[in-house]
């Protein structure tokens, strides 16, 4: 298979690179004008994209260590996703700037004599250095792996060498764990430590599965996108599409899991440092948001992506991928808000200028890495089997 170098995006790339400084300028501002609601905001979407661009990079690698075929022709693009966390550490900026503001462990003058005690008890961790040290570790892997992984893979295009399909596999198998771990505990960091109320064992869990969701969605996107604009030359069937919609509703079942298993052990246990974090979900106005995600999230996806049909359809699948998308960052939206507006939701416009803002920011990056290089992985020893690809 000869695919020439991408060189698509002429207008998309600046376009999006423009909406971005709109999106960051317009932030910036709601920033100077109420600091704590706009890096809230800001967190929000920080969280959700970075979140999908680790969640990528974990899916790629578990493709990569279980040999997975199938993924191949389409492997580029989720390979270029992963590269935005390099971005990523650069917009993690106003977050370690504006701490003081975002998290409460920061400055503990004026909250009560017990939260004071709590947090006190939790500073050899929720420590300013400390956290700053352990986000610099967490983009370290992620931006690593994901280079190493992408580098190696583009090299192939040019040398064919069959050994780094298999330098690929063990770098995959070997930092699989490690990748995994940053991202749980980049969840604990800069979202769980936001209540000293929430305790949970699994919200490390929780955050990545919704993450993997939002990734999933975004590779069908990225798929359908590039095969309309003809990168895969016809070699995309809908046996792929079909796999990739089987991944698609098999991880909303998994959100799912978690989030009852995460309710049901915060219930069940009924501890009184646990149950307020839920409580303030329930029996407020945020209660509707709570089963808005129960419907949206997970009964209303189920039911339409078991349909063998509509998976194998590229319109009424990335529909289902757009939907997606949307309902998680209600999910992180949900996460995060309460602390700020404990009696119900009260959207900001900062909402949307650092949603778009960093969202078209990454799309911008990402269509800068791709240029200039093959939109297929052609000398991958396994491409022609992903071309003949016809599940069992």
């Amino acid at each position: 298979m000869n695919a020439p170098p991408f060189a698509g995006g002429r207008r998309l790339l600046p376009a999006a690179a423009w909406v971005a400084l709109a999106g960051l300028a317009l932030t910036g501002l709601g920033a100077a004008l109420d600091p704590r609601r706009a890096l809230h905001a800001y967190l929000v979407a920080f969280t959700y994209w970075v979140g999908i661009a680790v969640a990528a990079l974990i899916l790629l690698m578990a493709l990569h260590a279980s040999n997975a075929r199938f993924i191949v022709l389409v492997r580029r693009v989720l390979e270029s996703i992963p590269l935005s966390t390099a971005l990523f550490l650069v917009l993690f900026a106003p977050i370690a700037l504006g701490m003081r503001q975002i998290f409460p462990w920061v400055d503990t003058a004026g909250l009560s004599k017990e939260a004071v005690h709590i947090w006190e008890h939790r500073r050899p961790w929720l420590n300013v250095p400390f956290f700053l040290v352990r986000a610099g570790f967490y983009f370290a892997v992620w931006i690593a792996v994901s280079h190493l992984l992408h580098g190696w893979s583009v090299r192939q295009d040019s040398t064919g060498e069959p050994r780094l399909t298999l330098w690929q596999r063990r770098l995959s198998a070997g930092a699989l764990p490690l990748v995994a771990v940053a991202v749980t505990f980049a969840a604990v960091d800069w979202q769980m430590s936001l209540d000293r109320h929430l305790a949970s064992t699994i919200f490390g869990v929780y955050y990545f599965a919704g993450s993997f969701v939002g990734a999933m969605a975004v590779l069908v996107l990225g798929v359908v996108g590039a095969s309309r604009a003809g990168l895969f030359e016809g070699g995309l069937n809908d046996d792929h599409l079909h796999s990739l919609g089987k991944f698609l509703f098999a991880f909303v079942c998994f959100w799912g899991y978690i989030a009852l298993s995460q309710y049901l052990l915060i219930w069940i246990a009924n501890l009184p440092e646990e149950v307020p974090w839920y409580m303030l979900r329930n029996d407020t106005g945020w209660r509707w948001v709570g089963i808005f995600l129960v419907l949206f999230h997970f009964v209303i996806p189920f039911f339409v992506l078991l349909s063998r049909d509509l998976k194998r359809r590229q319109r009424p699948l990335a529909f289902m991928a757009v939907w997606v998308l949307v309902v998680h960052y209600v999910d992180v939206y949900w996460v995060v808000m309460p602390r700020i507006d404990p009696q119900g939701p009260r959207p900001h416009w900062t909402d949307l200028t650092a949603f778009v803002g960093i969202g078209a920011a990454a799309l911008a990056f990402t269509l800068w890495r791709m240029r200039g290089r093959a939109p297929v992985p052609v000398r991958d020893p396994y491409l022609h089997d992903s071309l003949r690809y016809e599940p069992q």
